[in-house]
């Protein structure tokens, strides 16, 4: 697994935890990992990251019927 290195401001108040989540949950809700791996990505179980990623505003769901009836076909 690659590592990135980011300098982020001292005025966002984020911990590299919450960070993590942020940017792992943006990837899942656009469709570039999904959750297992964005779970990776954190290092928490695919339970934990799912139970949290609405804290930051990413939905478990498809955001489209067409999204969502391809996720239950592949279910």
């Amino acid at each position: 697994m690659n590592k990135v290195i980011l300098n982020i401001p001292d005025s966002i108040n984020l911990t590299a935890f919450d960070f993590s989540v942020y940017v792992a949950a943006k990837m899942y809700e656009d469709g570039l990992v999904s959750a297992g791996q964005a779970s990776e990505m954190v290092g928490i179980s695919k339970r934990a990251f799912i139970e949290i990623i609405g804290k930051y505003g990413v939905s478990l769901f498809s955001q489209s019927i067409e999204d969502l009836n391809k996720d239950i076909a592949n279910a």
